[in-house]
């Protein structure tokens, strides 16, 4: 039996949040494996083969997060300042993009997406975000794609669904939205604009989007009838909230009626996993918050991020040896989120997510 949500939060969410793709609370589901960035742990993030390897180890969404370029097109990358995940730093022709910005309060030197047109960037490659831990095999194979050609290859997937019985999902994120708009290239137009060609922009469609912040998605609630997820942070507030000292910070948004007010304009939340189940002193996982329980009583999924492999990013009762690149027991630590009720977990290593869930029927 599905749960019902509060009269306030139904009347909040209308038509526009009311139906929600896999998730726990529906009968017959199970929690959902969200491919963060794609397959990232094994291919660069944020490429179409990463997107693609992740359908193929059967990631339930993919996530793109989005941002412009100087001709309005949507990117997938996770910043966008590029010199991390693309070769534009050694390429000589660019040198002169080199600048400095300030993007939501901090001060970042590099290339900028918005300083490049679609055809500029298509001629970078993707480079590995973090080569400490997992090497440069795949450097330079593959281009920066843009969101119509991530919803261009789910869409491929989704013509043999008949014959697998399996759709796969999109859940992109509006990165830097507040700043994008200041710049004349808002990304929500253009980002629902790319659903409505698909027949995506709809009430149950296999599509999430997120964000940091909170106006765009109040603003996105008026537009659209896919479900919203509010992202919180560890710490701090929301960008556009800044500025206002009396707005609320991620840890008031966590309460009890923070969560309600988030339920009148998303249908859940994604949060760090540290809000989900602390950790000690010594890095050794400790006990679960009230968070869960919290959320779903506002009537709120919960979606928790990122789990990783790497030893560096694994509590310390899960880790192998003491190399920060080896692998430890990251389906353990998936296996302990999806005991405390979380709806969804956001992997680079959907693989090894996909099998924790399966082999524990969660």
């Amino acid at each position: 039996m599905k749960r019902n949500l509060p009269a306030l939060v139904a009347a909040g969410l209308a038509m526009a949040q009311s139906s929600l793709p896999t998730t726990r609370g529906d009968a017959g589901t199970r929690a959902i494996v969200i491919a963060h960035r794609g397959a990232s742990g094994e291919r660069p993030e944020h490429t179409l083969e990463a997107y693609r390897l992740a359908i193929e180890q059967g990631a339930e969404f993919v996530e793109p997060d989005l941002v412009a370029t100087r001709d309005g097109v949507l990117v997938c990358r996770h910043e966008n300042e590029i010199s991390g995940t693309t070769d534009v730093a050694s390429r000589p022709e660019f040198a002169d993009r080199r600048t400095t910005k300030s993007i939501d309060g901090v001060t970042v030197t590099g290339w900028f997406t918005e300083d490049f047109t679609l055809a500029e960037l298509k001629t970078l490659r993707a480079r590995e975000r973090l080569p400490h831990l997992r090497g440069t095999a795949f450097d330079g194979r593959y281009e920066v794609p843009t969101f119509d050609e991530v919803l261009d290859l789910v869409s491929t997937h989704d013509a043999s669904a008949g014959r697998s019985g399996r759709r796969v999902g999109v859940y992109p994120e509006t990165k830097h939205p507040t700043y994008f708009q200041h710049l004349g290239t808002p990304l929500e137009g253009p980002l629902l604009d790319a659903l409505r060609r698909r027949g995506l922009d709809a009430a149950g469609a296999p599509v999430f989007i997120q964000s940091f912040e909170v106006e765009n998605l109040r603003g996105l609630a008026a537009r659209t009838r896919v479900p919203l997820i509010q992202l919180i942070e560890a710490e701090g507030r929301p960008w556009e909230s800044t500025p206002t000292p009396s707005s609320p910070t991620y840890a008031e948004m966590t309460r009890p009626e923070g969560l309600r007010e988030i339920a009148t304009y998303a249908r859940g939340i994604g949060v760090h996993k540290s809000l989900v189940i602390r950790r000690d002193d010594g890095g050794r996982s400790g006990s679960s918050t009230t968070l869960v329980r919290d959320a779903h009583t506002a009537g709120l999924v919960v979606h928790v991020w990122t789990l990783r492999a790497e030893n560096q990013f694994l509590p310390a009762e899960r880790r192998r040896g003491t190399d920060p690149a080896a692998h430890g027991d990251l389906a353990g630590e998936v296996r302990q989120f999806l005991e405390a009720g979380v709806d969804g977990v956001f992997s680079d290593f959907p693989a090894t997510a996909v099998g924790a869930r399966d082999a524990g029927e969660l």
